[in-house]
């Protein structure tokens, strides 16, 4: 099947489920940035996240008889409430693997969900040794949180519905974490697009990404904290081709330009997002000279904020 309709089919396979999301501009960022920005909002997503496009399309994808047992992740927030999400969608059981570390609002929202979680030591080895276990006791199928082909797909609708919303665009942004997003981006713009350059942000303080594309091979991430805490994870063997055959630039950002950057949005735009989602308007912001008098799409990520936690 070919790829554009395979994306297409992912779309309409998660539509029942999912919000489509609105598009949105600010006056302000527009002066600010001296091009026109759009803003394809998935804080308004289901589970507040555009996390909830690839765990159903991962989850939908499977045949009834691989379900049977139900499916299981390890995530510390949105691919969690993707997946118990989905499982509820399908009235199946989720297994959730969150460190110990998650915020309360993210675990609270996995249960809220019905699904059944498991804590763990707060490093990717822990994660994996425990989802593991939990395949072992249980027999259900596991959705990696990006390094999944259905997971890409789903994440790429997201940026299939921006185009589908604004034609005219010269660039779009994503933040870059494990990839998924900014892979499916990447996918949508090339098969949907025009002449569309993709580009994503991603803090210095967990800048792997960008030192995989200069390197042309995955740099692990180094373990390292940022404010932005759904990016701090490595590229997979999937997302990572497809980035550094697609993506036009990755540029990095500082804790100082991300906290700058969400309070533009908070202020500004009356909407909450996470500080992941501001990334991305922080990376225009810093190389605006290349973007002067261009239509420009960013992608909210998400909106789940522990207010409780905030130090800002």
């Amino acid at each position: 099947m070919q790829k554009t309709a395979r994306l297409s089919l992912a779309h309409e396979r998660i539509k029942p489920y999912i919000h489509r999301t609105p598009v949105m501009t600010n006056a302000f960022i527009n002066d600010l940035c001296g091009a026109e920005v759009f803003f394809k909002a998935e804080n308004f997503q289901k589970i507040g996240a555009f996390k909830a496009r690839g765990g159903l399309n991962a989850a939908l994808s499977l045949g009834p008889e691989e379900i049977t047992k139900g499916i299981c992740t390890h995530s510390s927030g949105n691919h969690a409430q993707a997946v118990a999400y989905a499982a509820k969608m399908l009235g199946i059981k989720a297994y959730i693997v969150m460190p110990k570390t998650a915020t309360r609002v993210k675990v609270d929202a996995v249960h809220g969900y019905g699904a059944e979680v498991i804590f763990c030591e707060p490093n990717q080895k822990a994660r994996e040794e425990t989802v593991l276990q939990v395949q072992q006791r249980t027999g259900a199928v596991f959705i990696h949180p990006y390094n999944n082909l259905k997971v890409i797909e789903g994440q790429a609708t997201c940026a299939k519905e921006l185009i589908e919303s604004r034609s005219d665009l010269d660039a779009i942004f994503a933040p870059v974490g494990g990839g998924g997003l900014l892979s499916g981006t990447c996918l949508s713009a090339a098969y949907f697009g025009k002449d569309i350059n993709v580009y994503a942000g991603e803090p210095e303080e967990v800048n792997d990404a960008f030192l995989s594309l200069q390197k042309g091979e995955i740099v692990p991430a180094t373990g390292k904290i940022s404010i932005a805490d759904g990016l701090m994870t490595s590229l997979g063997n999937l997302t990572f081709p497809i980035i550094r055959e697609q993506v036009s630039g990755i540029f990095t950002v500082t804790e100082a330009e991300i906290r700058q950057s969400t309070r533009f949005i908070w202020e500004r735009m009356k909407i909450i997002i996470e500080p992941s989602s501001a990334v991305p308007l922080a990376a225009l912001l810093k190389t605006r000279e290349l973007f002067k008098g261009k239509k420009v799409g960013i992608i909210i990520t998400g909106g789940n904020v522990d207010f409780n936690h905030i130090e800002w």
